[in-house]
C-alpha cells in the first residue's frame, strides 16, 4: 500500500482516501463551508475555493486567501485551526505560521493556503488548478 496522507487527528501516515475504515460524523463540505466562514470572519482577502474531487485523492476542496500582513497570516491561521478542533475535533498540520509569508493548513479533506499578497502572486498557486474549478467568494 502507498501512503499518501497523514491522519489529521494523530498525525500518522494513512493509505489512500478511499481506504479509511471509518467515516467521520463530518463532510468534506461541512468543513468547507466551516474553512470559508472562519477566513471571511477573520477578514481574509480574495478567497477562491477549488473543488479536486475526482481530480486529487489528497483532498476534496482547497481554500486560497491572502492576508494583509505576516500578522494577520498567522492570525487567520491559528483561529482556523482552533475553530475546526472546536467544531469537528480536527487537528490539522499546519506548516508556515512562523514566518506568516504562506501558511499550509491541511485539515484533511480541506487544504488551506493563507498567504501575503506579495508571496501570492509570486507563486500563483491557484492557476495550477483553476481551470473550471475555482469560485471566488466575496
Amino acid at each position: 500500500m502507498v501512503l499518501s496522507h497523514s491522519d489529521p487527528s494523530t498525525g500518522l501516515p494513512v493509505g489512500p482516501r478511499a481506504d479509511r475504515m471509518a467515516a467521520p460524523d463530518y463532510t468534506s463540505e461541512q468543513i468547507l463551508a466551516a474553512v470559508l466562514a472562519s477566513v471571511d470572519d477573520d477578514k481574509a482577502e480574495d478567497i477562491v475555493q477549488i473543488d479536486l474531487r475526482g481530480r486529487s485523492d489528497v483532498a476534496d476542496y482547497m481554500v486560497i486567501c491572502s492576508g494583509r500582513s505576516s500578522r494577520q497570516v498567522a492570525a487567520i491561521s491559528e483561529k482556523l485551526a482552533e475553530r475546526l478542533k472546536d467544531a469537528f475535533r480536527i487537528v490539522v498540520k499546519m506548516e508556515g505560521k512562523e514566518t506568516g509569508d504562506w501558511v499550509l493548513i491541511d485539515s484533511g479533506d480541506v487544504i488551506v493556503h493563507v498567504f501575503r499578497p506579495e508571496v501570492r502572486d509570486f507563486y500563483q498557486l491557484e492557476k495550477m488548478w483553476m481551470p473550471g474549478s475555482a469560485h471566488r467568494g466575496a
